[in-house]
């Protein structure tokens, strides 16, 4: 057995296995990845990957309209969406065949075949083969939640993989959940232009995002004509052959019937633990979860997990970097500190875009902890007036004392983009100074970072 154990076994090849597969090869250590599917993963499949691209063929369809101002007029009633996705599929088969190009570079063995943990040194493939391996990282993903009476039919009830197996486009749909995927999703049906309501349980869209910026993604929805249903739950759905109806109820229980063609239901995600063997090495999970400790190891030493199968923000760049600590620290190459979590950008893709790090601005007053805010909006840099896209700003919360950047907030256009420069800021301990003092290209978006700092010092020029 000892001549043919790998270093690593990788069971999951999403963000967070191949890069692990890749780390472990950089390292010297003999891996293997197991996928049931496509490498790739969520991400790169059914999420992250294909739905950009829409969004992208989206804000095309819908900038195009602009071309009225000029006397052009586009005849739309040839529109087909099925294009769309096939375009979108395209950008995925790229990217599959780039990761499986960089695992054969990088010499890692990929088994696509369902695997199940038997031992701590051994998991069995379907077809009745056992591979061995000194360590296991369990890296097998998320899949969407489905709550009894809202299970997904892939055809009037759909989760955020059906709908990007649509042939046409509702007229109508309920989107049940406004979170991350829920926003972006009503971003582009409205785009296409679907009508689109969403039904959030919370007190507003993107419930752990900065209230402020929320407040500016409420409105642009609004003005497109979506509609915002906030502090509401849906009760039930009833399907017809022609339509489906949904009961909510809102936080003064006001019972009512809301009709659409579709819904999406996008009330979170739940990991892929079960099945997978956990009870024959003894590991427990809580809620699905497995517990790890700051390397990512379970109580099973030599085994370990990353990604959305452990209580972490379920993001694919968590994912790849818990993936490269996790398999440092097997190589014994590890020398960095434990990851820090509010130090992780967030990034929702609708337009406009929200982006965010660090500190909110509702935490610092729910545990008071001192805090400078500073504001400066899209519309005072002129590449956004140019661009007409002024619509947007940055929020950045300050220590008042020594003005150590505690987190920040853009909602605008490129916000994901221009979320970084801001956190390498804090990432490197610099100060607003630091980055007020920075010449910055003129006209771009990221002179928006140097008039927030200058703003916080009570320097800013041009607001």
């Amino acid at each position: 057995m000892m001549q043919n154990m790998y270093d690593l076994i990788i069971i999951g090849a999403g963000p967070g296995g191949y890069v692990a597969g890749i780390r472990a090869s950089q390292l010297g250590l003999k891996a293997c990845i197991v996928e049931k599917q496509k490498v790739g993963g969520v991400c790169l499949n059914v999420g992250c990957i294909p739905t950009k691209n829409i969004i992208y063929q989206a804000d095309i369809f819908e900038s195009s309209k602009e071309l009225n101002n000029f006397g052009v007029e586009i005849d739309t009633e040839k529109f087909d969406f099925t294009k769309v996705l096939e375009k979108s599929k395209e950008s995925v088969e790229t990217l599959v065949k780039g990761v499986e190009s960089l695992l054969k570079k990088n010499k890692v063995d990929l088994v696509q075949k369902r695997a199940k943990i038997v031992g701590r040194n051994s998991i069995m493939l379907d077809d009745g083969k056992e591979i061995y391996g000194r360590n296991i990282i369990i890296a097998t993903g998320s899949r969407p939640l489905q709550i009894p009476g809202f299970e997904f039919d892939e055809k009037k009830v759909l989760s955020s993989t059906g709908i990007l197996n649509q042939k046409k486009l509702p007229k109508k749909i309920i989107i049940l959940g406004g979170g991350a995927i829920g926003c972006e999703f009503a971003h582009i049906m409205n785009a296409f232009g679907v009508n689109v309501i969403i039904v959030e349980m919370q007190n507003q869209l993107l419930p752990f995002e900065d209230e402020d910026n929320v407040a500016v993604l409420n409105d642009s929805f609004t003005k497109r004509g979506i509609e915002i249903l906030t502090n509401t739950r849906a009760l039930s759905i009833t399907k017809t052959d022609m339509d489906i109806t949904v009961t909510i109820e809102d936080y003064q229980h006001n019972k009512r019937d809301i009709n659409a063609d579709q819904v999406l239901c996008v009330f979170g995600r739940t990991p892929n633990t079960d099945d997978i063997g956990l009870e024959n090495i003894g590991l427990t999970t809580e809620k699905g979860y497995i517990s790890v400790d700051n390397n990512y190891q379970t109580a099973v030493k030599n085994v370990f997990a990353i990604g959305d199968v452990v209580a972490t923000p379920q993001l694919a760049h968590v994912a790849s970097k818990e993936a490269e600590i996790a398999v440092e620290y097997i190589a014994k190459k590890h020398t960095k500190l434990c990851l820090n979590y509010d130090n992780i950008p967030s990034g929702i893709y609708c337009e406009p875009q929200v982006a965010s790090f660090g500190l909110r601005e509702k935490k610092a007053k729910e545990e008071n902890i001192p805090y400078r805010k500073t504001i400066f909006p899209y519309r005072g840099v002129g590449k956004a007036v140019a661009v007409n896209k002024t619509e947007g700003k940055i929020k950045i919360l300050t220590d008042p004392q020594t003005g150590e950047i505690l987190g920040g907030h853009i909602i605008g256009h490129e916000a994901t983009e221009l979320i970084h420069e801001l956190l390498l800021a804090k990432s490197s301990e610099l100060l607003p100074e630091d980055i007020g003092d920075m010449i910055h290209a003129h006209p771009t978006f990221s002179e928006l970072i140097r008039e927030g700092m200058l703003a916080v010092l009570g320097k800013a020029i041009h607001y």
